[in-house]
């Protein structure tokens, strides 16, 4: 079943009222926070209210998932720990750098007996992860790992690699692409990582559209004034949707059920643009069903 994933918001797991609001705004996600918006001190609380707020439920259709901190900081254990029993749609986990990081959280969510409804979602933000992410993408073949797809941090390459980020990303296509192609590779999902000048709202949308044009499923947000640009961009627009309802018609026509190839509006359409078009009205009749736009 496909799942839209046009946007999704970070929230702190620290911040109640947020965790509230996070019910009712026209997101096709919430990342629920426990590492870079929450303060060391605040750890313990922002673990025991996602847990209460995930308890509660009412987020309705949106996928909710809980950002752990990295397997290098004292957190990771607990956080995973609630994660696991909280039972959220995922667990995202920053910095991942190798299989045997997969593997640590595997493990962990083995010997708690988390529900293997439960998948794991990797950040891409280290110079060793770019590198690594086609051995990254193939962990998947393995079950144990849970892995669900990617989600591409450009602010955090950037400190690491010092690839500045300039508007248009042109330095940072090349390892965009190569994870892109590491995920398709092996039928994972990829969100774009967000865009920190929330009150740019022109240079967000050309990012969107971009990342959009790049293959990237959605994007990661960090601002509610961002989802609807958002959820807009991302969303297949009514022509080619039609385009695509006309493409799959022609092609159910008795005369043309063994053509490999055949002529609509002057231009030859092959068999791979009707396995693309059912995937543009299967994305579009997943958004309609969300009931936000």
């Amino acid at each position: 079943m496909i799942r839209p994933r046009r946007s999704l918001l970070f929230m702190p797991g620290s911040n109640s009222r947020a965790l509230e609001k996070a019910r009712n705004l026209p997101v096709d996600g919430i990342i629920l926070d426990l590492e870079d918006s929450v303060a060391p001190d605040a750890k313990a609380m922002a673990r025991d209210q996602i847990a209460q707020a995930i308890a509660r439920g009412g987020f309705g259709k949106r996928e909710v998932l809980v950002r752990v901190n990295a397997l290098d900081s004292p957190w990771w254990i607990d956080d995973l720990d609630m994660a696991g029993k909280a039972r959220p749609g995922g667990i995202l986990v920053p910095k991942i750098s190798s299989v045997k990081d997969l593997i640590a959280i595997a493990d962990r969510l083995s010997d708690i007996s988390a529900d293997t409804s439960i998948r794991v979602w990797a950040m891409i933000e280290t110079a060793r992860a770019v590198l690594h992410a086609e051995e990254l993408a193939a962990a998947s073949r393995d079950s144990e790992t849970r892995l669900e797809g990617f989600v591409f941090g450009p602010n955090d390459i950037s400190r690491e690699t010092r690839i500045r980020m300039q508007p248009g990303r042109a330095a940072m296509l090349p390892l965009i692409t190569h994870c892109i192609l590491a995920t398709r590779a092996y039928g994972l999902e990829i969100l774009d990582g967000p865009y920190s000048d929330f009150s740019n709202v022109d240079g967000f949308a050309l990012e969107c559209a971009q990342g959009r044009d790049l293959g990237f499923d959605g994007k990661t947000l960090i601002h509610p004034g961002q989802i609807e640009a958002c959820n807009a961009i991302f969303t297949p627009p009514a022509e080619e949707i039609a385009q695509a309802r006309k493409i799959i018609a022609a092609f159910a026509r008795p005369e043309n059920a063994t053509r490999g190839a055949i002529s609509l509006d002057g231009q030859m359409v092959e068999r791979l643009h009707a396995e693309m078009a059912k995937r543009t009205i299967a994305i579009a009749d997943a958004i309609a069903a969300i009931g936000h736009p």
